[in-house]
C-alpha cells in the first residue's frame, strides 16, 4: 500500500443516544503563532489579515479550531506575553476591525477561534502598573500586584528566594518619586511582566469583564496562560531552592499550584456556560501529577488542560504506554478529556526533538542535529500514534510540514528574552518561531510578499518543506497529516470515546485497539525501535507514517513507524 489513502467522509460519529458529543472533547485545535504565520502587509511580521487569508488551508487540513497566542497590545518584552492593553489588537497584527473579521471568516469556514489570555501577569506598561509606579509606596494601585519592602540592610536584598523562569531573581527593585530606593515588586517571568496579586477584587472583576469583551466579539474560548500560578503560598513563603527555575521542571512550589486557582476557574466557568456555541477554557497548567492537573478540569472548572507529560515522554514503548495510561485514568477520574500534544512556541519541535534521544527531555534544551531523517521518521511515527488516542489533541504551526528546529540562528537575530539573561530557560524559543514556508524557492517563501523580509531568517533548505512543495504529493508530511485528520473525522473507533485495549505484541511494538458502538474496530501499530518487526496482518492497512506493503499475510513494520488498520 501507499503510506497515505484517503477515505470519504461518514456522518458525525460522535452522535449517540445521549445527543451529540461537545465539540472539544475530540477537537484537533491549532497553534497559530501570530508575527510567525502569515504577514499580509510586508514587514516582516505575521498579522491578523494574514491568518485570515490563510484560513482556507487550515480548513483543507481537517482542524476543528484554532488557537491564536497572543495579538494584544503589547511593548513586545516577550513576543506578546506582556499585555499593556487586553482589549486592544497590537497594530503590528492589525486591528480590532481585522480580529472580529478573522473570527466571523473562521466561523464561515466551520472553524472555532480560541484566543490567548494572559492573567498571570501584564506588562509593565499596563496602566495600572504605570499608575502602581508613579504614586509610590501606600498608593492603593499596588495592591493590584505584589509589591513588598525588601530584606537585609536598607532594604537591599529580595523579599525571598523565589527565582525567575527567564533566570535570575522573581524581585526587581524599584526606584521612589523621589529618587531613592524603594520596594520591590514579583515577576515570575520578565521584570518587564509583573505578577498580578489575585487576592485583590480588582484583579478578578477585570478579568471576567475581559472575558466577556471576547466572548462577545466571538471567541470560542480561551487558552489560559501560566493557569496554575496565579495565586501564591500566603505570605510569599521561601521556595528553599534558589536554583533556576524551569517551566518543565514541575515540582512542588509555593509559586504555582497554588488551591485558590480553582475558586477563580469555577467563576470563569459560570460566564463561559452563560454563552451559545459551547465556549471553552484550555489551561496551560504545570502540576506535580497528573492527579493535580485533573483539578483544573472538574466538571465545574475548565475544559481541558494541556498534557505535557505527554509532550515529554520518551520515544520507548514503556513511557509510551505508561504517560497513555496515566492520561487517561487520571482525566477518568473527573470525566475530562486527555489533551495530547507534541510541539507547541515554547519547546523545540518534535522533528528536532526526536532526531538523537529518546530520553524525554520536553524542551529539547540546547538541540543538536543528530540525525533529520530519523527525526522526521520519529515525528511522522509520533504523529499517527497522538492522532489515534482518546480525547482531543493540538497542532503546533507547521509541524503538518515536517519542519525542524531552527537551531543556528546568530545570537544578534535571537529575540527570546530568555536568550539574553545568564539563566533561565537556555533562550532556546526563538528556533521554533521562525516564520513558515508556504511557497517558492526563496526566503520568505510566501510568508509575505516575494523579497521582503521575516522577523527570523528561515533556512535555504525550507524550499523543499513548504505548502506548495508538499501540496498534492502522496508520501508528503503535509498530505500525511490531511488524510489522517480525515481519518479521524470518519472513522467511528476514532475521537472522544474512552475506548483504547491495549493487545499483546512483540517486543518494540505498542498496539492498541479502539471499537465503535456500530462494531468496527481499529487498530494503531506502533513500531519504536530502529529495525523492522514483522506482524501478522490483522486487516485492511488504511495509513501509514512510512512505507508499508500488507500484500502478505506477514507485515513488515519499518523502523519508528505508525501503522492504522481497519479490523473486521
Amino acid at each position: 500500500m501507499t503510506d497515505q489513502l484517503t477515505v470519504a467522509t461518514a456522518d458525525d460519529n460522535a452522535a449517540g443516544a445521549a445527543g451529540p458529543t461537545p465539540w472539544w472533547r475530540d477537537a484537533v485545535i491549532y497553534q497559530i503563532y501570530p508575527r510567525s504565520f502569515a504577514d499580509s502587509d510586508g514587514d516582516g511580521i505575521g498579522d491578523l489579515p494574514g491568518i485570515r487569508s490563510r484560513l482556507p488551508y487550515l480548513q483543507e487540513l481537517g482542524i476543528d479550531a484554532v488557537w491564536l497566542s497572543p495579538f494584544y497590545a503589547s511593548p513586545q518584552a516577550d513576543a506578546g506575553y506582556d499585555v499593556s492593553d487586553y482589549r486592544t489588537v497590537d497594530p503590528m497584527f492589525g486591528t480590532l476591525d481585522d480580529a472580529r473579521e478573522l473570527i466571523t471568516d473562521a466561523h464561515a469556514l466551520g472553524l472555532r477561534v480560541i484566543v490567548d489570555l494572559v492573567p498571570n501577569h501584564s506588562s509593565d506598561q499596563h496602566e495600572w502598573f504605570r499608575r502602581a509606579i508613579a504614586e509610590g509606596p501606600g498608593s492603593p494601585a499596588r495592591d493590584r500586584y505584589h509589591f513588598r519592602p525588601g530584606k537585609g540592610a536598607d532594604g537591599a536584598e529580595p523579599p525571598n528566594d523565589w527565582q525567575s523562569l527567564f533566570g535570575g531573581p522573581a524581585w526587581t527593585r524599584t526606584t521612589d518619586p523621589d529618587g531613592t530606593p524603594g520596594d520591590w515588586y514579583l515577576h515570575l517571568f520578565a521584570p518587564e511582566q509583573p505578577d498580578f496579586n489575585w487576592e485583590h477584587p480588582a484583579v478578578a472583576d477585570e478579568f471576567r469583564t475581559i472575558l466577556r469583551f471576547w466572548l462577545d466579539l466571538g471567541a470560542d474560548g480561551f487558552r489560559i496562560d501560566v493557569a496554575h500560578g496565579l495565586c501564591k503560598a500566603e505570605g510569599l513563603p521561601d521556595a528553599g531552592d534558589a536554583s533556576e527555575l524551569h517551566l518543565l521542571d514541575v515540582a512542588v512550589s509555593p509559586c504555582f499550584d497554588q488551591d485558590g486557582v480553582h475558586e477563580i476557574y469555577r467563576s470563569w466557568r459560570q460566564i463561559l456556560d452563560e454563552y451559545p456555541g459551547e465556549r471553552i477554557a484550555v489551561a496551560e497548567a504545570w502540576a506535580p501529577t497528573l492527579e493535580r492537573l485533573s483539578k483544573y478540569v472538574r466538571p465545574d472548572e475548565l475544559h481541558q488542560s494541556f498534557n505535557f507529560s505527554y509532550l515529554g515522554a520518551a520515544w520507548t514503548v514503556e513511557a509510551q504506554r505508561r504517560i497513555i495510561d496515566e492520561s487517561l485514568v487520571a482525566m477518568r477520574s473527573v470525566g475530562a478529556p486527555p489533551t495530547w500534544t507534541l510541539s507547541n512556541h515554547d519547546v523545540v519541535r518534535h522533528t528536532t526533538r526526536l532526531m538523537g534521544s529518546v530520553s524525554g527531555d520536553a524542551a529539547g534544551r540546547r538541540p543538536t542535529a543528530a540525525d533529520p531523517v530519523a527525526g522526521l521518521r520519529r515525528a511522522r511515527a509520533a504523529t499517527l500514534l497522538m492522532l489515534a488516542l482518546p480525547g482531543s489533541a493540538y497542532l503546533y504551526q507547521g509541524e503538518e510540514l515536517g519542519l525542524p528546529e531552527v537551531i543556528d540562528l546568530p545570537p544578534e537575530v535571537r529575540q527570546d528574552p530568555a536568550f539574553h539573561r545568564a539563566t533561565g530557560q537556555d533562550g532556546y524559543r526563538d528556533g521554533c518561531r521562525v516564520p513558515l514556508p508556504w511557497s517558492g524557492d526563496a526566503a520568505p517563501y510566501g510568508f509575505g510578499p516575494e523579497g521582503g523580509p521575516s522577523w527570523l531568517p528561515q533556512p535555504d533548505s525550507w524550499a523543499q518543506l513548504s505548502v506548495a512543495a508538499q501540496d498534492g504529493v502522496p508520501e508528503s508530511t503535509l498530505e500525511m497529516y490531511r488524510s489522517a485528520l480525515l481519518m479521524r473525522r470518519a472513522l467511528p473507533a476514532l475521537g472522544a470515546p474512552d475506548n483504547l485495549t491495549w493487545l499483546e505484541a512483540p517486543e518494540g511494538l505498542l498496539v492498541f485497539e479502539r471499537a465503535a458502538a456500530d462494531g468496527s474496530a481499529f487498530r494503531c501499530t506502533v513500531n519504536l525501535t530502529d529495525a523492522p518487526i514483522a506482524v501478522a496482518k490483522p486487516g485492511q492497512a488504511l495509513l501509514a507514517s512510512g512505507p508499508v506493503d500488507d500484500a502478505a499475510a506477514q507485515v513488515l513494520i519499518p523502523a519508528d513507524t505508525t501503522v492504522w488498520w481497519s479490523v473486521a
